[in-house]
């Protein structure tokens, strides 16, 4: 007789393979006693998630600073699950930043975002959790890949080389949460949010994304009477943006829908089935726009009178970054906050924060 092998006998863990998720459907309700914890709730997508769910009642919030709690430290995050044992799990912990940050420290950004993601999720697992959300970026399409972008073009071509160490990283969270569930039935949902912004932002000009870069830029040449403000790029690429609390409600009407609507989304067991559905959901406004106009669009809101000079020297990424967001349409759910307004609420934030450093 052939020796086992470990690694895949062993059941020191809760369990078994090939559970399926029908099998494990319990009719959930949600009431505001439920035990939810939001990793990474001071940064702009937790701490959106934390408001959100304030505000729909659920008071039953876990949070945890890093000091606190150091999700890149498999020991301590397992005891923090075993301790707390949360039933609803939202992983918006993550080292994130714009194209200079992900230039400047690729490996830092593909070995702290798998870690992380690592311990978060086989933790949950272990800790038999109803449900975890794992929240990635659109950069996880490829490069070139059709516009708008639907969830099945994941892994369809090469990734924007500029940040390709985190794309590759959230890819391979979206993969784990796919095989927990072909594996022991976990309902582990990847939600992938397009560029966001709003309160609680980031607006270190070394790794902010670009509506908190452009803010600052323009607000601080305003104060200093400056003439002119130089913005990456050429100007022509397309992105699309989404309010932080827009996403956020998106992600809390994800993680509370009925167990028939939510399973849907966990797609399937393509050794099975042969088709690729992995458990994704893109989150998006469903529009883009141009850097160019973006940029006109800010300065406008921050009232700065000069002139917008483009740096074309330094790289564009991405030429368009448009995501289909026809799947969740589908189950109900539209962004509702007009970029002017919303930028105009970031920039209001911005104002708040100066004045409390200052």
């Amino acid at each position: 007789m052939a020796a086992e092998d470990p690694a895949i006998t062993k059941r020191d863990e809760p369990g078994e393979a090939r559970v399926s998720h029908a099998s494990i459907m319990n009719n959930t309700t949600f009431d505001s006693s439920m035990k939810i914890y939001v990793a990474g709730h001071r940064g702009l997508v937790g701490s959106a998630i934390v408001r959100n769910l304030q505000k729909k009642g659920y008071d039953n919030i876990l949070a945890r600073t890093h000091a606190q709690l150091d999700l890149t430290d498999q020991v301590a995050t397992e005891a923090f699950f075993a301790r707390e044992r949360p039933e609803y799990i939202f992983l918006a912990a993550a080292r994130v930043g714009g194209i200079l940050a992900n230039n400047r420290y690729p490996a830092l950004f593909i070995h702290e975002n798998l870690v992380i993601q690592s311990n978060v999720i086989h933790a949950a697992y272990k800790n038999q959790a109803k449900r975890l959300m794992f929240l990635g970026s659109s950069c996880i399409y490829p490069k070139l890949a059709p516009q708008p972008m639907k969830e099945e073009y994941l892994l369809t071509g090469p990734l924007e080389p500029t940040n390709r160490p985190y794309a590759l990283a959230k890819i391979a969270g979206i993969e784990m949460c796919w095989s927990y569930n072909r594996q022991y039935g976990t309902q582990f949902l990847a939600a992938m949010p397009t560029n966001l912004y709003g309160p609680g932002d980031n607006y270190d000009l070394n790794n902010s994304h670009v509506i908190p870069a452009l803010i600052r830029k323009f607000h601080e040449a305003k104060q200093a009477g400056k003439r002119e403000v130089v913005v990456w790029g050429t100007g022509s690429p397309k992105r699309e943006f989404l309010y932080s609390d827009d996403m956020a409600d998106a992600c809390v009407f994800l993680m509370m829908l009925p167990d028939d609507e939510y399973i849907s989304l966990l797609g399937s067991d393509e050794t099975e089935t042969g088709r690729f559905e992995p458990p994704l959901v893109n989150i998006g406004a469903g529009n883009d726009i141009a850097i160019k106009t973006l940029a006109e669009l800010v300065r406008k809101v921050v009232g700065f009178s000069g002139e917008i000079v483009f740096d074309t020297s330094k790289p564009d990424g991405t030429p368009r970054k448009l995501m289909d967001v026809s799947r969740l349409k589908r189950i109900g759910w539209s962004s509702r906050t007009p970029l002017d307004e919303g930028i105009g609420r970031a920039y209001a934030d911005f104002l708040r924060a100066q004045q409390i450093v200052a």
